[in-house]
């Protein structure tokens, strides 16, 4: 069935379409004329900040547990589980590794960044702001041949899925973290501004897993009929309306962990005090 024509006496427009003309490369980049570059500009900014500041607070080594001092248990997620023997005492749970020296956050976040790296929507994102390869839609790559993720480094990024499960193993932890902020050390229970903030940093991680790709392919990927597999289907079916906002989790998650753990630094630090309703 064709498109309706326009009533008489109505103003017709024409599109020309011309066929052969130029389609981009080195002399002509792209033909589009609206501010395709502001996208992967911003992307590079915010970015390249959250790596300088988690990069700080990783070697920084202080301030990121509220303790006893403070009546609070408040851990930043940068230092979760905090593993080193070298941990601020009561900040760390379970067994040590006594011969790390350094801060115990690089323990920790080569699993959540490498979550990150390899994201299939976060390789869009700096494979364009970084390498514009390319930069945008209709615009030509800034690189001469393409081989895909095939060669070293980029084959590499087909660990996503393995890194995927280490980052449920953290989204437990940072779970459990949450609730143990009900916990005011010396002084019973309550809740505070930290635990809002920590809930908020573990469902926001939660939300950002659960709508991965590899997430939603765990659940009905090489599945040939539903019919037979009615339990992985109605997983994938729930699964399914998150994926498609994976970008807004992405973003979302990454800025609240950077925020958490400044937070939690400036609570620690006597900057600011964690305001809260004692049961």
């Amino acid at each position: 069935m064709g498109a309706p024509l326009p009533a008489e006496g109505a103003e017709q427009t024409v599109t020309p379409v011309v066929l052969g003309g130029a389609r981009g490369g080195p002399s002509v980049p792209t033909l589009r004329k609206d501010r395709y570059w502001v996208q992967p500009v911003v992307t590079a900014a915010v970015l390249a900040s959250f790596v300088v500041y988690a990069s700080w607070a990783a070697f920084v080594n202080k301030n990121y547990f509220v303790g006893a001092s403070a009546n609070r248990d408040l851990i930043s997620p940068f230092y979760s589980p905090c593993l080193a023997t070298s941990c601020v005492p009561g900040s760390h749970i379970g067994p040590s590794i006594s011969w790390w020296t350094l801060s115990p956050a690089l323990l920790i976040l080569i699993f959540p960044l490498g979550f990150r790296m390899t994201c299939y929507y976060y390789r869009k994102a700096y494979y364009r702001a970084f390498w514009l390869a390319p930069p945008a839609c209709a615009v030509s790559d800034a690189h001469g041949s393409y081989s895909g993720e095939t060669r070293f480094p980029l084959i590499f990024q087909n660990v996503h899925r393995y890194f995927f499960y280490f980052g449920l193993i953290f989204n437990v932890i940072l779970t459990y973290d949450a609730f143990a902020s009900f916990r005011w050390l010396g002084d019973g229970t309550g809740i505070s501004v930290g635990t809002v903030v920590l809930f908020v940093n573990a469902t926001l991680l939660w939300l950002y897993s659960l709508s991965c790709h590899a997430c939603r392919h765990l659940c009905g990927g090489g599945v040939k009929q539903f019919s037979k597999a009615p339990v992985r289907y109605r997983l994938w079916k729930a699964l399914t309306p998150l994926n498609g906002k994976h970008m807004l989790f992405a973003w979302m998650s990454l800025c609240f962990v950077a925020f958490t753990d400044l937070y939690i630094r400036l609570v620690a630090s006597g900057a600011i005090h964690d305001y809260g309703i004692h049961f």
